[in-house]
């Protein structure tokens, strides 16, 4: 919860602003000042003061403890036009914190954290568990000193101006190792305990078992993913309650896909309570790891039968790959959710000049694998390749790279052993629609005219569909120099169906400093004015030109109504 904490009329119409924007996440704290701010800090995670900085410093020094549990807190001025991370940068999240509330406020974010300052991660933000000595090797980071990474296990890392060599290190590991003198150890979650228990297991007899069996294997309970039993066993209270404490989820899995896991130790006490001959080894490696713990039971006090048994697994690091839709160009139209993985990625992988559009908002250490045009395969390959390393890796395309762009290829390459995300990217049609008014109101279609991948017979033959179907049109690559017969012939498939008045949009490089736009008929459209930067657009039978807009209604009763009027 996020507490919000005003002083004057300024204050609380920025605040109420915020406060109706994040109805969910906020919570408005009403008083003396010095009173709102202290019980907020108390009771939330993050505080926006609508108060003077050196105020909110005054009120919460003393309550300062830790940056790791402290709450974040951001300031805004009183003219709303800063938003100051003050307190909690990064363990209370205020750096992200003041750039949303910038956003929604219209303020600047003012960040001072050094690594935020130089766009370098920080080593405390990478969503994992951090130790040792962070401020001294995030100084070296800074300071342009050799760092040496060592990765004891793949793991997708944002990018870091790393070395092979340093006096300083960062240790990648889910072993039980403590960081030395200039050293931080992160820990990947790459660790998965699988449990069976009798009902009825207490739940301390089950932490016992799964801390002890880490602690005697030398590996760290802080890189522990999740913990793994039969469906039958989704509820048992015990379980349920270990898992809570060790703060990871409790997965399960059906028996009969349990029992077709080859194990080392089956046995028959399982397969007849729950259908299954092992569960602990059996739910740990069903999606693949290393076996590190075989099954071990736990251990009673007064010397009864043991209640619980687990075994611990070390899945492989699985790489990231992120298929990043780049939009038609301009940078306003660049999705939020494009630019962070953008800038989380440590490999990048894209036509040349799709990087050159993007490059400034790539961080430091970035590796960058780019290529000319007619190279799309073998850039997806080399995207799939650099996961399967595991990397976090961002394969770039322009418009939507699921829309005659890189998706396809790349996915067509990449197997289940790598995460892969699609960004969604504004198409060159929807920004040509936008251009030109509203002609994809109703049903529409994108047909490629380019007969480099796909017969021309297969394309002329979805060109006949969608001018029977009566469905707008938009054509992509619709001409080059090599290419000049297909546009007229689509043109004139289309007009056996639609009168020569039918409105047709043309939009050059649409969204970039050169764009153009037209709007003429299917009868008076000369093929040769058109080029591959060139978006197309045919309206169907109800598609009109108003106002010098194109628009297709989005049903046709109004239609016929308004040309009834007429």
């Amino acid at each position: 919860m996020i507490g919000l904490i005003s002083a004057t009329a300024a204050g609380a119409a920025a605040r109420d602003r915020l406060a109706a924007a994040w109805p969910d996440r906020t919570r408005v704290y009403e008083g003396p000042v010095g009173d709102a701010v202290r019980r907020a800090f108390a009771e939330c995670e993050q505080l926006v003061c609508f108060l003077a900085t050196g105020a909110v410093v005054r009120i919460v020094a003393p309550l300062l403890a830790d940056k790791a549990s402290d709450p974040g807190v951001v300031c805004v001025d009183e003219g709303g036009r800063f938003a100051v991370s003050l307190a909690g940068g990064h363990g209370g999240g205020a750096n992200e914190l003041a750039r949303e509330v910038g956003e929604v406020l219209g303020a600047e974010p003012v960040v001072t954290t050094a690594t935020d300052a130089v766009d370098l991660p920080g080593l405390d933000t990478l969503g994992l568990p951090v130790e040792g000595d962070v401020a001294g090797v995030s100084r070296a980071l800074l300071d342009g000193e050799a760092v040496a990474l060592r990765a004891e296990v793949a793991w997708p890392l944002p990018p870091l101006p790393v070395t092979a060599e340093g006096a300083y290190t960062i240790r990648l590991t889910d072993r039980l190792v403590e960081a030395a003198e200039r050293e931080v150890v992160l820990r990947p979650p790459s660790l998965v305990v699988g449990v069976g228990a009798s009902s009825g297991v207490p739940a301390e007899e089950v932490l016992g078992l799964v801390e002890t069996a880490l602690r005697e294997a030398g590996l760290s309970a802080r890189s522990l993913a999740e913990l793994t039993t039969v469906d039958a066993k989704a509820g048992e209270p015990g379980i349920v309650e270990a898992a809570r404490r060790l703060g990871v989820p409790l997965v399960t899995y059906p028996a009969r896909e349990l029992s077709g896991v080859e194990v080392p130790n089956p046995s028959d006490a399982p397969l007849a309570a729950v259908g299954t001959p092992s569960v602990a080894e059996a739910s740990a490696l069903l999606r693949g790891g290393e076996l590190l713990v075989p099954k071990r039971k736990s251990e009673r006090a007064d010397g009864t039968p043991a209640m619980a048994t687990c075994a611990v697994v070390r899945r492989p690091g699985r790489g990231r790959l992120a298929v990043v839709g780049l939009g038609p160009g301009a940078r306003d139209l660049l999705t939020p959710r494009a630019k962070a993985e953008l800038r989380r990625a440590a490999v990048l992988v894209g036509l040349d000049q799709y990087v050159d559009q993007i490059r400034d908002l790539l961080r430091p250490g970035t590796r960058i694998l780019e290529s000319g045009l007619g190279a799309e395969e073998e850039r997806a390959r080399t995207a799939v390749e650099e996961a399967r390393k595991g990397q976090a890796v961002a394969l770039i395309g322009s418009g939507d790279a699921g829309v005659y762009a890189m998706a396809s290829p790349a996915l067509a390459e990449a197997s289940d052993d790598i995460d892969v995300v699609g960004v969604p990217g504004v198409t060159a049609a929807l920004a040509a629609a936008a251009i030109l008014g509203a002609p994809l109101g109703h049903d529409h279609v994108s047909i490629s005219l380019s007969d480099l991948h796909t017969p021309w017979e297969v394309i002329e033959r979805r060109v006949r569909a969608a001018a029977e179907a009566d469905l707008v049109v938009t054509f992509y690559n619709p001409r080059s120099r090599g290419r000049d017969w297909q546009l007229p012939k689509a043109l004139a498939i289309l007009a056996e169906h639609r009168k020569p008045q039918t409105p047709v949009g043309v939009v050059r490089n649409a969204s970039r400093p050169d764009e153009s736009s037209r709007l003429t008929t299917l009868g008076a459209l000369d093929p040769a004015t058109v080029d591959m930067m060139t978006v197309v657009t045919v309206g169907n039978t109800a598609t009109r030109e108003i106002a010098g807009r194109m628009v297709t209604p989005r049903g046709y009763r109004w239609q016929t109504a308004q040309e009834g009027a007429e």
